[in-house]
């Protein structure tokens, strides 16, 4: 017995996705080491708050996405929240991305992307921290699925505010 259809079509296959990584780069980067230009009286038990940004982009060329992890980490002491040090980060992956239905891109830029990029802004945050005279910040994991659903929860929050 054959699986065709009566009228002899093929079944349609689903299309085969296929990402790419072509460039990755740092697009903008700025670290201040607070603690050595103006002191810190007493003990500095740091308190690190990590916020995490994304944005994704349609390149000219076909098929092409730039997709932006940025991250600002700010450390301060417990104690008296006197700053110790900040680092802005925007690190850029350039990716070929074919067969994600246009419905799915989005969240694929947004979910998936990072998550390709992440180890190496990881990298680069603990070679920074550490360069910059501070224990290196070995960062955790990041739930890009989560930040995603997270801020679509906020946009249709807003969405909603905007309508009462």
């Amino acid at each position: 017995m054959s699986d065709t259809p009566e009228n002899g079509a093929q079944p349609a296959q689903p299309a085969q996705v296929t990402s790419r990584v072509l460039a990755q780069y740092i697009r903008d980067m700025s670290f201040e080491n607070i603690l050595a230009q103006k002191g810190v009286s007493g003990d500095a038990q740091p308190e690190i708050q990590v916020q995490v940004n994304l944005d994704a982009r349609k390149r000219k060329v076909d098929d092409q996405y730039e997709v932006i992890t940025k991250l600002n980490i700010t450390s301060k002491t417990k104690e008296k929240g006197e700053p110790l040090f900040v680092l802005e980060l925007e690190y850029a992956g350039v990716f070929q991305v074919q067969g994600v239905p246009e419905e799915q891109m989005h969240p694929y830029l947004l979910i998936e992307c990072p998550r390709i990029t992440f180890p190496f802004l990881r990298r680069i945050v603990s070679d920074v921290t550490r360069d910059g005279g501070f224990p290196a910040l070995n960062l955790e994991t990041i739930d890009f699925l989560a930040l995603y659903r997270s801020e679509l929860a906020r946009r249709a929050e807003a969405e909603k505010a905007k309508i009462n």
